[in-house]
């Protein structure tokens, strides 16, 4: 077997951390190797060396198909064939998805102006031959997170690469979104190219992954054949412990006090009659197909998007929530699916971060409390185990786990009433994800009404006391958890139209 590509003693220190110690890498040829490991322990680093974003410490090589190259920056990387879908999305939202796709590129302009007309077509047949429904002339700043997902993922097959890295390309994707995705793969993977493919979801590793290697703190551990081990090896491997992916919530709610009550709520383009209570410790789960109408729901309870119809009721009160503001001082926190544009700072630290949604509890006189911020930073990067060689650690420096596990500090500090997390456990792995599991648990147990909406069905049944089922902007039944299974929620996410006019009739 030809090997298309060898890292070999690949280093990388950053201020105050080892990110990389010379790391060990292999591709064949004709094959997809999955790169695993816990948020921090070195993966996008790696990837980002290899795409030229990032230098290595002296000592590093790359060879690709026999030769050793040294990679310049990004463009010098698609010049050798390398391309790759980074973990978070990197496109400009006030340029249409066609812009995006040629942005920078040769033959996009005329006569000094952008030839619209040249780039829409040639996007159309980009999407035609890849079998994804996008339209070319939409912006992206209206695109949903997944459908922003396939531009990128589009723009990365557009380039004539011969190494292809996805780093969690399937983060926002449905079900039948990621079958899509995997026929591109395979269509990709040829005597003469290879793809690197980084997930934290085992199902898809292997099912699509033909060896796996695995970095643990910046080390590299080993590399398996995925047919010849079972995914709990693997996961030892990352973890140093065996976790299970078929737990139920291991606790009941004790109240039948009702925290939170939304009746009738409507939005202009989507919502219709959305009705639903959720009791003091209780967790409510949200599952559905995309565009179903979860993310939906959450933003219009929480005031980020206008809302044509229904009242939203807290502790038996009906409460006039606006805006995002009005949720807020009603005791409402929301993680956003979309951290990094609705979640975080980057260009700030990890304790103004965490502090952020109650940044009145830290000023006195005008003056800000840094001491008590660095305090409270501190203690829930402790509780969540956030990797970060200090809370002084600028955000868009950690990756995009520990980010995510910084948005869930932000709201715990705030200690709302109401919790509602979209996607709480996006680009995060498996270790972790127990971790926020756990937290959700620990969060219900202290009386806190919580809403997960997630598109990873395992991950509804682990966390949820209740499930509510969507479709087409309904919802359209409520499952206890312990008579759900994954097909009797996807029997209700796949209700048509015209039967749900039915029922209403």
């Amino acid at each position: 077997m030809t090997t298309l590509l060898e890292l070999k003693n690949v280093s990388k220190t950053f201020p105050g951390v080892k990110a990389l110690s010379n790391v060990h890498l292999d591709l064949n040829a004709g094959e997809v190797l999955g790169l695993c490991g816990e948020n921090g322990a070195g993966k996008s680093t790696l990837m980002k060396i290899l795409t030229g974003i990032y230098t290595p410490d002296p000592g590093a090589e790359i060879w690709l198909q026999g030769k050793k190259v040294e990679v310049r920056n990004t463009n010098h990387a698609r010049d050798l064939g390398l391309s790759i879908i980074h973990q978070e999305l990197n496109m400009v939202p006030d340029l249409t998805v066609a812009q995006n796709l040629f942005l920078g590129r040769p033959g996009s302009h005329r006569a000094g102006f952008v030839d619209d007309a040249k780039l829409n077509a040639q996007a159309a047949d980009l999407f035609d031959r890849l079998g994804m429904r996008l339209n070319p002339k939409a912006y992206v700043r209206d695109l949903s997170v997944a459908r922003q997902q396939m531009v990128e993922i589009a723009r990365a097959l557009s380039y004539d690469s011969r190494i292809l890295v996805m780093d969690e390309p399937t983060a926002a994707l449905t079900l039948a979104e990621t079958d899509a995705l995997f026929g591109m793969i395979r269509d990709f993977v040829t005597p003469e190219t290879g793809l690197i493919y980084i997930s934290h979801r085992m199902p898809e590793i292997e099912e699509i992954t033909d060896r796996v290697s695995v970095l643990r703190d910046g080390q590299y551990i080993g590399t398996v054949v995925t047919k010849e081990v079972e995914m709990r090896e693997i996961i030892s491997m990352m973890v140093g412990r065996e976790v299970s992916g078929d737990a139920r919530p291991r606790t009941m709610p004790e109240s039948d006090e009702v925290v939170l009550k939304v009746q009738g709520l409507n939005t202009k383009k989507l919502l219709r009659d959305v009705s639903f209570e959720v009791r003091k410790g209780e967790v409510l789960g949200f599952a559905g197909l995309m565009g179903a109408g979860r993310t939906e729901v959450a933003r219009a309870v929480f005031g980020a998007d206008p809302r044509t119809g229904g009242e939203i009721f807290l502790h038996g009160k009906k409460v006039p929530i606006r805006n995002a503001a009005d949720a807020v001082r009603s005791g409402i926190g929301y993680l956003s699916e979309d951290r990094k544009q609705f979640g975080v700072l980057l260009d700030q630290d990890v304790k103004a971060n965490t502090a952020m949604a109650a940044m009145k509890d830290f000023h006195i006189g005008g003056f800000i409390l840094d001491g008590k911020i660095k305090t409270v930073g501190t203690e829930y990067s402790q509780k969540l185990r956030v990797k970060t060689p200090s809370v002084n650690q600028l955000l868009g420096k950690l990756s995009g786990g520990n980010q995510q596990k910084v948005v869930i500090a932000k709201w715990l500090v705030r200690n709302c009433d109401v919790l509602i997390f979209d996607e709480p456990t996006r680009g995060i792995d498996v270790g972790a994800k127990e971790e926020i599991y756990n937290l959700i648990e620990q969060l219900s147990t202290q009386g806190k009404a919580i809403i997960v909406i997630s598109s990873e069905l395992p991950e509804v049944l682990r966390v949820s006391h209740r499930i509510a089922v969507m479709a087409h902007g309904h919802i359209t039944g409520f499952l206890d958890n312990a008579d759900a299974t994954q097909e009797n929620i996807m029997e209700l996410a796949t209700v048509g139209k015209a039967q749900l006019k039915g029922n209403a009739a």
